[in-house]
């Protein structure tokens, strides 16, 4: 793999490939170096790829996973086995885990509901691993079937470990697989889509703000959601509509949260500018528009570097 210096040009690179393009066979075998990043931007009517930038490079996806952790909630809910009137109970394992977390002590319970938002705003990784226990008895349980359902789903290079996302040498996917799932979640659970776009919720009395910027921000952002580990940099999956268009863009691996929300922000409004045009006829290209963010900033860990507890830093920013 080419460092960013070097890769410029590969960066402006626009691909045409159908969005579940079969990957190298070898991808989830590639070590990955951090001075570089992953991005892709697809049409989400057609699964057209508008840009993309090592959509298949193997990275850790980081808090990213509590997307399809809430998939199979959605799933569970939509064949009556879990309502949202339901009560998951805090498991010592799950009020163990790291920040960022709601902080339940273990016995407590939460409501189905505010587990849901908690994860989805909040991206607490308490909560998830007690849905995931809620769900299926036990994380690992859970987990195995985030992977089956990855598969089905045609995310071909992702695998999971855990439900929240906190480190994991095992628990990897690519951009073009979180846009996958991302356009999954639209297509398949829309009535649940619009938590994703929610920038707080309340819990006991306690108003809770999230991290997601760019859904703050940027103009017809409704989602979804972002992730960070210091072994994956900072992670993003996006969703905004323009002019009845809907996009959805990955960005993965950026060394710091506001130069991954810039390059984020510049990718949706290019592949925006490239759907416009294509309605009047025009052939254009991402590239044309997209003014590439020098993502730099040191080399972080890659998988053969890190470890379950030198990979820490789960924020959610």
């Amino acid at each position: 793999m080419r460092p960013l210096a070097t890769s410029i040009l590969a960066a402006l690179a626009f691909s045409l490939a159908p969005l579940v393009a079969a990957a190298p066979s070898s991808a989830q075998a590639q070590a990955f170096s951090h001075q570089q990043f992953a991005a892709i931007s697809i049409d989400a009517a057609s699964g057209q790829v508008l840009f993309a930038h090592e959509p298949d490079t193997v990275r850790y996806p980081a808090s990213l996973t509590k997307l399809m952790t809430l998939y199979i909630v959605f799933d569970e809910m939509a064949a009556g086995r879990v309502k949202l009137s339901d009560h998951v109970v805090i498991s010592p394992r799950a009020a163990a885990q790291s920040p960022t977390k709601l902080g339940l002590r273990a016995g407590e319970t939460i409501s189905v509901e505010d587990a849901i938002a908690a994860v989805a705003i909040r991206s607490a990784n308490d909560i998830a691993v007690a849905l995931a226990e809620h769900v299926s008895g036990s994380e690992t349980r859970f987990a195995a079937r985030m992977t089956q359902q990855a598969l089905g789903l045609g995310m071909r290079d992702t695998v999971f470990r855990n439900a929240s996302g906190l480190p994991h040498q095992g628990q990897i996917s690519t951009a073009r697989d979180m846009a996958v799932l991302g356009r999954a979640l639209l297509r398949d659970h829309a009535s649940h889509y619009a938590v994703f776009g929610r920038t707080s919720f309340t819990h006991r009395g306690r108003t809770i703000v999230g991290h997601n910027r760019i859904t703050q921000h940027y103009p017809g952002a409704d989602g979804l959601k972002t992730g960070y580990i210091r072994s994956s940099g900072f992670n993003l999956i996006s969703s905004a509509v323009r002019n009845n268009k809907r996009v959805i863009a990955v960005v993965l691996g950026g060394p710091t949260g506001a130069a991954r929300d810039a390059y984020m922000q510049n990718l949706l409004s290019s592949s925006f500018t490239v759907l416009a045009g294509q309605a009047r006829g025009e052939t254009l290209d991402v590239a044309q528009f997209l003014s590439l963010p020098r993502l730099t900033g040191g080399e972080l860990p890659g998988p053969s570097q890190s470890t379950a507890q030198g990979a820490t830093g789960q924020g959610g920013s």
